[in-house]
C-alpha cells in the first residue's frame, strides 16, 4: 500500500510495517541498486517459519523460490508481489517451515503382531529357540505403526496467512535496503560524471588542439616531405593538410559526451529503474572516448582521452549494479 504524506515524501507501507522515502518536487523515484538481502521470521499456531530474500545483479527479473512440501500454494502469492515491486535482479527466496508441540500418535498392528507371534511358536515347536522378547517384537517392521498427527485446517489456515504476511515484510525490508544502496549508487555515479565532464573541458583546452599548434604541426610534416624530395605537389599537400586537420578535430565527440552527461544526470535525477538506459549511455561514452584517443595526435590529449575512459570504465561497472 503507497499513500503520499505530503511534504515530498510517500509511505510503503506492508505487513503492518511503514517505509518513508523522501522525494523532492521534481523526483519521480528513488534509484535502487539490485543487491540486497532481508530476513522475516514469526510463529502461528504450531508453526514457526523464517523467510530469507537474496538478491544480486541480472539483465532482467528472475524469481527463485524454495518452499517446504505442501506449501507450493505459497509460491503463486510470492511471485506476484516481487513481480510487482521488483523490475531487474535475481531473487533468491527461501522458506523454512517447522512444526512444533506435535506428538506423534503410535499404535500397535494387532494384526500383525498375532501373525508374528503365531509364526514364532510354530517355529519354537520345531527348534530349541530362546522366546522373543517385547522389544525384539516390536522392532519388528510392521507391528508398530507410527502416525503423524491430524493437521488441525484452522491452524493451517492461519499460518499460511502469516506466512504470507511475513514474506511482504522480508520484501519491503529487501526494498528498503537495496534503494538505501541504490542512493549511494548514485552519488557515486554523479561523482563519475563530474570527472567525466571535467576532463573532457581538459581535453578541449588541450595545446595540440589549438589551430595555431595543429597548423604548425602540420607544416614542420609537409616542410619535411618537401625536403626529402622535389616531386610532392605543394598545392596537393596543402589540401591533404587541411583533410587530415578536419579528421583530427574530437569537437563531434566532445559534443556527443556533453549530450551523454545531460542524459546521465537527468536520468539519474529522475530515479526508478533506469539501469539499462545507463548502462546503454556508458557504452556510448567508452565509444566516444576511443574516437577521441584514435584521433588524437598530441601526447597531452592521447593521456587524457585515456584517464577518461578509466572514469568511464568505472562508470560502467557501477551501473552494472542498478535496478
Amino acid at each position: 500500500r503507497i499513500q503520499p504524506p505530503g511534504d515530498g515524501a510517500i509511505v510503503f507501507s506492508a505487513a503492518g510495517r511503514d517505509f518513508l522515502f523522501q522525494i523532492g518536487a521534481s523526483d519521480a523515484m528513488a534509484l535502487s541498486s539490485m543487491t540486497g538481502f532481508a530476513r522475516s521470521h514469526g510463529t502461528s499456531g504450531p508453526y514457526t517459519f523464517e523467510w530469507e530474500l537474496k538478491s544480486v545483479n541480472a539483465k532482467g527479473f528472475d524469481f527463485r523460490l524454495r518452499v517446504p512440501p505442501g506449501w507450493d500454494d505459497v509460491e503463486l502469492g510470492a511471485r506476484k508481489r516481487a513481480t510487482e515491486l521488483l523490475s531487474r535482479g535475481t531473487v533468491y527466496a527461501n522458506l523454512n517451515i517447522k512444526r512444533t508441540a506435535a506428538v506423534s500418535n503410535i499404535r500397535v498392528n494387532e494384526d500383525v503382531l498375532a501373525a508374528v507371534v503365531r509364526i514364532a511358536g510354530q517355529l519354537a515347536a520345531r527348534i530349541d529357540a530362546v522366546a522373543p522378547s517385547i522389544d525384539g517384537l516390536l522392532s519388528i517392521k510392521g507391528v508398530v505403526e507410527v502416525a503423524e498427527p491430524e493437521a488441525d485446517e484452522a491452524e493451517e489456515k492461519a499460518a499460511r496467512i502469516a506466512v504470507a504476511s511475513s514474506f511482504e515484510d522480508a520484501l519491503a525490508s529487501l526494498i528498503d535496503m537495496r534503494r538505501r544502496e541504490g542512493m549511494t549508487l548514485g552519488d557515486i555515479l554523479k561523482q563519475r560524471l563530474d570527472q567525466i565532464e571535467q576532463l573532457a573541458r581538459q581535453a578541449e583546452k588541450a595545446p595540440g588542439r589549438q589551430p595555431d599548434a595543429i597548423r604548425a604541426r602540420l607544416a614542420e610534416q609537409i616542410a619535411v616531405l618537401l625536403d626529402a624530395s622535389d616531386r610532392f605537389d605543394s598545392d596537393r599537400l596543402n589540401q591533404e593538410a587541411l583533410l587530415m586537420a578536419t579528421k583530427a578535430d574530437i569537437r563531434e565527440e566532445l559534443d556527443r559526451i556533453a549530450s551523454h552527461l545531460s542524459q546521465a544526470r537527468t536520468l539519474l535525477d529522475k530515479g526508478g529503474a533506469v539501469g539499462r538506459r545507463l548502462d546503454f549511455l556508458a557504452q556510448e561514452f567508452n565509444r566516444e572516448v576511443n574516437t577521441c584517443c584514435s584521433k588524437s595526435n598530441d601526447l597531452e590529449l592521447t593521456n587524457t582521452g585515456l584517464e577518461m575512459k578509466n572514469v568511464v570504465e568505472q562508470f560502467r561497472e557501477q551501473v552494472q549494479n542498478l535496478e
